[in-house]
């Protein structure tokens, strides 16, 4: 015989009543009505109601209303969240305003329950309201609430019920909140869930650990963001410490590596916003002693991060040119792709960290000691060698396409930056070849031109580079690079003077190479008069009309005035150039802007 429904009718007289018993009896009836799942009648019973007395109950129930016995106080607030829990199962009534208002008074609940039901009908609830619509998600950032729900989860028993509610919570509210149109005030409650998770992060031993460090890189990877902007704004902040403190016990013990992976995601997500140097700060935390010296941290993250490329670049060629070709290899491949650009990026970040600290050797605030930073370019010449063997292999198989191969130019372009004369015999015998690399999306050879341009511009100064860049004619895939710079919206000025640097370089060692002018002079010209254009500075100017005048003294107008991709137009804007170059005044600390109008100079008297 089918159980009979629910007294409806009579649970809602009572609840309309006017007295508080009769509302309250009422209540008794409709936590059977919540529990038997009908929508409609939830919602009838939810309007009968009201939030208006569901929110005195909760305050009664928290002590804040005055009068009654603490048994009936915790009864009050047993009866408040077991009916609101049942109503909040409806989307519909999760969703209203009068719900949404309770997750403070909910918040503050779960900061003082020592009573594990209590916690999960809180939690429970709470997660329904953050499911249920944007503006229950949000209501989480008003001040003091993460703080009050976050900070009570560390004392919560491992492997409990309540710890999954709390943990599922914060995962739905990590993945659910956008930060990028918050106001000033919600932002600030992002910052709060950020250092309550770096604190869990730091102090726990648990599975949650790994929780916490998942919900942190999912917000800190984010593109730039305004809460990027507030953690930097933030004074010197213990959260920074706490991270530190998490990175270095997972980085330290025996984990899986897709965890190391994430540790290592989170290290350059911290350097990311706060900057390179974040690495080699020191840190004292009060509430742990794990904190870890900072030279051994720097070589900790440098050489976590070294195993792992040798792991993966070793697994990329395997999948790529040895194992049989399946759906599942590709995945794999993709996989290993976007875990290598991670760590490319993080040691990208080390190497400015390095670079920064060896200029600043001996400096009072020097963090890292002179053995550390040795010990580090040792790792690292290690590491871009073997992503030199990772490309040698892309070049034996005939791969010249792939962001990995993008990706790895652009860390050994990164290196040879700082270190220019590093695996020496490796990048003069694949510098054609790392030339020729293109993106997924490039259509010709760009981007690994433009990672090589730091490096080209130093070892040019010598006849020995120059002599290299003119074996596999990489001179005129510079200058084309330089030309596609000047086609592009916003030309990116730092690359230009690079290029130019190595082409005048270039130029200046001629006689230790053989250089014929054809079309990708004339190209080169143009691009540059275009260049000219765009920018009154007078470095733009100068470098400009140096490398013009060098040009030019290969060549003649006559030869110039033949080519059909020059004309008399682009001429008379040449000339223009040369002489607002010679009329510019040059400021008297400007050794290279002074050597440039030499040159310009001697063009003009021969």
């Amino acid at each position: 015989m089918a159980a009979s429904a629910p007294p409806l009718d009579d649970c809602l007289r009572l609840l309309r009543g006017e007295r508080d018993e009769q509302k309250l009896a009422g209540l008794l009836v409709a936590a059977n009505v919540c529990r038997a799942g009908d929508a409609d009648a939830v919602r009838k019973v939810y309007d009968a109601v009201g939030p208006r007395f569901l929110r005195r109950l909760l305050n009664t129930g928290l002590g804040k209303v005055e009068g009654g016995k603490e048994e009936e106080r915790e009864a009050y607030l047993r009866l408040a969240l077991t009916v609101l829990a049942g109503l909040a199962r409806a989307p519909e009534v999760a969703a209203d305003e009068g719900v949404v208002s309770i997750v403070p008074l909910v918040a503050e609940v779960v900061s003082k329950s020592v009573d594990p039901a209590i916690t999960e009908e809180c939690f429970e609830l709470l997660s329904l309201i953050a499911i249920a619509s944007e503006d229950g998600a949000y209501k989480f950032c008003e001040p003091g609430v993460i703080d009050m729900i976050y900070l009570q989860i560390s004392n919560l028993p491992d492997g409990s019920k309540c710890i999954e509610l709390a943990i599922n919570l914060m995962q739905l509210l990590v993945h659910k909140l956008k930060v990028d149109n918050m106001s000033v005030e919600k932002l600030q409650g992002m910052t709060s869930m950020v250092t309550c998770l770096a604190r869990l992060f730091a102090v726990l031993h648990t599975a949650v650990k790994f929780d916490a460090l998942h919900m942190l890189t999912a917000l800190l990877s984010q593109k730039e963001s305004p809460l990027h902007d507030l953690l930097r704004s933030m004074p010197a902040s213990i959260w920074e410490s706490h991270i530190r403190v998490g990175i270095t016990a997972i980085l330290q013990n025996r984990v899986v590596s897709s965890e190391k992976l994430h540790a290592l995601l989170l290290a350059e997500c911290m350097m990311s916003i706060l900057g390179e140097d974040w690495l080699s700060e020191d840190c004292k935390i009060q509430d742990t002693q794990n904190v870890l010296p900072v030279d051994k941290f720097v070589l900790l993250v440098l050489e976590s991060a070294r195993i792992e490329v040798a792991v993966l670049l070793n697994e990329l060629a395997y999948l790529k040119y040895e194992s049989s070709k399946t759906s599942e290899t590709d995945e794999a491949i993709s996989q290993k792709q976007r875990n290598l650009a991670i760590l490319f990026s993080l040691i990208e970040r080390i190497v400015k960290m390095i670079s920064n600290a060896s200029s600043s050797e001996g400096a009072p605030n020097q963090t890292i000691c002179e053995s550390t930073i040795m010990q580090a370019i040792t790792g690292l010449n290690e590491t871009i060698s073997l992503v030199l063997d990772f490309l040698q292999d892309a070049k034996d198989h005939g791969q010249r396409k792939g962001d990995d191969l993008l990706a790895a130019a652009r860390i050994v372009g990164s290196y040879l930056a700082e270190a220019p004369y590093a695996c020496k015999e490796k990048t003069k015998n694949l510098l054609d070849f790392i030339f020729s690399i293109e993106g997924q999306d490039e259509s010709r050879p760009f981007y690994s031109i433009c990672f090589m341009l730091p490096m080209l511009s130093q070892i040019t100064m010598e006849p020995d580079g120059c002599r290299t860049l003119a074996s596999f004619c990489g001179y005129k895939a510079v200058m084309d690079c330089l030309v596609k710079m000047t086609e592009q919206d916003g030309i990116d000025n730092g690359s230009m003077f690079l290029a130019c640097d190595t082409i005048i370089n270039f130029m200046s060692n001629r006689k230790s190479v053989h250089i014929p002018v054809d079309s990708c002079f004339i190209r080169f010209l143009n691009a540059l008069v275009t260049w000219a254009g765009t920018s009154n500075a007078s470095s733009v100017t100068m470098t400009a009309s140096c490398l013009c005048a060098m040009l030019i003294d290969l060549t003649s107008e006559e030869f110039l005035l033949s080519c059909s991709e020059f004309d008399a137009k682009t001429l008379g804007s040449l000339s223009e150039l040369i002489v607002r170059s010679l009329q510019q005044d040059v400021p008297d600390d400007d050794g290279e802007q002074f050597n440039q109008k030499q040159v310009i100079v001697s063009g003009n008297t021969c």
